[in-house]
């Protein structure tokens, strides 16, 4: 009687092959969203290298000059090593910072409108959106590693550990890309976001143990430090790419947090662009 009464119970529709099924999903979505940004990237290769010039003037003169000079101590690293993982993380930054600007040119075009009255979550969107900043920050990524292979920067070899620069870079990118569209639907306009992104860029760089080590920071500025997530990605990169001594658990950790948070966020805002 036991098992005929357990047979006649509903099933409940929260149960886990709805949770596959939004899983499934959000992958599809995901998935998606890189797909179209490869695409774009296929048909306008000039954006790539435009934007690798400032990562190369910053590893070529910022990077050459203040090692000869000696002025940051970095101990036994030397300063080109140290300073490359903080330079791919800065270029990843400036990618990131400004892709609510797409937001609101999809807004203007009306695309926005249409992909919020689909089935999909907003969080799908958010993230496919998100992941595909970190695909394009990829490929800024290879040239910047060439570029300081080339210098002589002494790089790992390690496959898996350059998976591991993988992941932190699809992370750090989502975050920043996501305090981008959660400002986007603040903002509500091209110039504002353009205005704050320009704001907050040099704090947030500046700000973060990419150029310095926190040993040398004044009080002040090692406690903006620490709550930056810009600090948390370099620490990681300067770990996998040179290894130095890092706390990788604790910095992928914290990007892991602040993605999502910043998924969390947007995903919120997202409405509010199309009222």
């Amino acid at each position: 009687m036991a098992e005929f009464a357990a047979s006649r119970m509903p099933v409940d529709s929260a149960g886990p092959p709805a949770r596959r099924a939004a899983w499934r999903l959000l992958l599809a979505r995901v998935s998606a969203m890189c797909v179209v940004e490869l695409q774009k990237m296929r048909h306008d290769r000039t954006e790539i290298y435009t934007r690798a010039i400032q990562p190369a003037l910053w590893l070529l003169i910022f990077g050459e000059t203040f090692s000869r000079i000696r002025a940051i101590p970095t101990g036994r690293v030397p300063y080109l090593d140290y300073l490359a993982p903080g330079i791919l993380a800065q270029s990843a930054l400036f990618i990131a910072i400004f892709y609510g600007i797409q937001i609101i040119w999809e807004r203007d075009a009306g695309v926005l409108a249409k992909l919020l009255v689909t089935p999909t979550p907003r969080a799908a969107l958010v993230t496919g959106k998100a992941f595909a900043a970190g695909v394009r920050s990829l490929a800024q990524a290879v040239a910047i590693m060439v570029l300081s292979a080339l210098l002589g920067v002494a790089l790992t070899v390690n496959p898996v550990r350059w998976l591991g620069v993988v992941v932190v870079v699809m992370l750090g990118t989502a975050f920043f890309s996501c305090l981008s569209m959660t400002i986007a639907g603040l903002a509500m306009s091209r110039d504002r976001l353009m205005g704050i992104g320009q704001a907050i860029t040099m704090p947030l760089f500046f700000g973060s143990n990419a150029l310095y080590p926190v040993s040398i920071m004044p009080e002040w500025l090692r406690v903006i430090s620490h709550v930056n997530p810009l600090s948390y990605e370099v620490d990681a990169l300067r770990d996998l790419l040179i290894g130095t001594p890092g706390h990788l658990p604790l910095d992928i950790a914290v990007l892991v947090v602040a993605a999502a948070a910043g998924i969390m966020a947007a995903s919120a805002l997202l409405g509010r662009l199309v009222r």
